[in-house]
């Protein structure tokens, strides 16, 4: 029987995991499923929301679900730090960016793609009306590098303050003291761009897209931007039937309210990747149905990518729709071959929201609250239900 790490982690994480796992069962799926710990309750009570002992399961076991995990910033996290832990140089770093390094988990894939007949699906003003383009779009997301990888400083040391200071664009800062300088920095490799570039173009060989988009800003940010720009240039070339796009992120933005469904594969650094996903998002239905999956060459790891929404987790009966971590579960099983399996679970997905007749809270568009049961919204446990009779 294959072992599936479970990582619920915190707030809604730990509702929605365990009805994506009703679902795989449901479809047919046996596993083991291994608890692992992370988030916010082995920061407070450890110091580490990453303990060592998840990452030897992991490592063990190398497929893992994971829920969602609470972040704050440094200062508030060290305030909720158990008073032995304090003042002793524990500082917050996020558990999902923290597997990513760990376990060089490169290739974040986010795919957005319509439900017909959900009444969240973008809609626009067309010649004859309004119209509700199709939405099929995965962005591919450098993961491990650029402005996530974590390198970075306040008040930076005397070194790297002087290494900083070769740059003539310093000159701008000369004025500014050490002490009130904050500096991040924005690194690719050749190697990580290649490794996105090349998932993004086979992604879209496999499957038929004729478009692979490169979202950056080449024209101002040139070294990192314009590398991947140029490496993919001489990539696109091996790929008959597929032409290569280059857009700004700003100016992205903008057109993919004004004309979505003319893109197919688009490919990012860490920070734009995490922006376009999520905008691309919002046209399908929001982070109620974005699924993610992160995926290095050993380990894999498959989310929602919505937050820990810690308030709704505190309710008596869950109001979170749960298809984001269902349909990251279906990215699982396709990424250990059980395509068949996950294809059934996406037709039931897509049979309950286009029926209409099962709906949660946000896809009523109502605000989310413990009276939106009454007022006739699915629960959690009522939306995975209906997804199960569908199979």
């Amino acid at each position: 029987m294959r072992k599936i790490v479970s990582m619920p982690g915190d707030g809604i994480g730990k509702v929605v995991l365990p009805e994506a796992v009703r679902v795989l069962k449901a479809a047919g799926f046996e596993a083991e499923y291994i608890h692992a710990d992370i988030g916010w309750e082995f920061w407070c009570n450890e110091g580490n929301p990453l303990p060592e002992r998840t990452l030897k399961i992991l490592d063990e076991h190398k497929i893992a679900l994971f829920g969602a995990i609470t972040s704050k910033p440094k200062a508030e996290a060290a305030k909720e730090l158990a008073p032995g832990l304090r003042d002793k140089g524990y500082v917050y770093y996020s558990p999902i960016v923290g597997l990513r390094q760990h376990f060089d988990l490169d290739i974040c894939t986010r795919p957005c793609k319509t439900f017909k007949g959900n009444p969240l699906n973008f809609i626009r003003r067309g010649k004859d009306g309004i119209e509700e383009p199709e939405v099929d779009v995965v962005i591919f997301r450098q993961n491990t590098e650029g402005l996530y990888c974590g390198v970075e400083w306040t008040d930076p040391p005397d070194e790297v303050y002087k290494a900083f200071n070769t740059h003539p664009k310093m000159k701008k800062f000369a004025s500014c003291p050490k002490e009130e300088l904050a500096i991040s920095t924005r690194i690719f490799t050749k190697k990580g761009t290649e490794r996105i570039l090349r998932a993004a173009f086979e992604h879209a060989s496999k499957f038929g897209y004729k478009s692979v988009t490169v979202c950056e800003k080449a024209n101002v940010i040139r070294e990192t931007s314009g590398m991947m720009l140029a490496m993919a240039k001489e990539m696109v070339t091996e790929y008959d039937g597929i032409d290569l796009w280059s857009t700004n992120i700003d100016a992205q933005m903008m057109w993919l309210t004004k004309n979505p469904e003319n893109y197919g594969v688009l490919v990012s650094g860490n920070m734009f990747g995490d922006i376009v996903s999520d905008g691309f998002a919002g046209l399908i239905g929001g982070l109620g149905f974005a699924c993610s999956a992160n995926v290095g060459e050993n380990v894999a790891i498959f989310e929602p990518t919505h937050g820990s929404a810690p308030k709704y987790a505190s309710y008596e009966r869950s109001i979170v729709n749960p298809a984001a971590m269902i349909l990251s579960a279906c990215m699982m099983l396709d990424h250990i071959g059980e395509t068949e399996k996950a294809k059934k679970i996406r037709e039931a997905v897509l049979e309950v929201v286009s029926e209409g007749k099962v709906k949660t809270y946000d896809m009523m568009k109502l605000t989310g609250s413990q009276e939106v049961l009454d007022n006739g919204a699915a629960s959690t446990a009522e939306m995975t239900d209906a997804i199960i009779e569908k199979l």
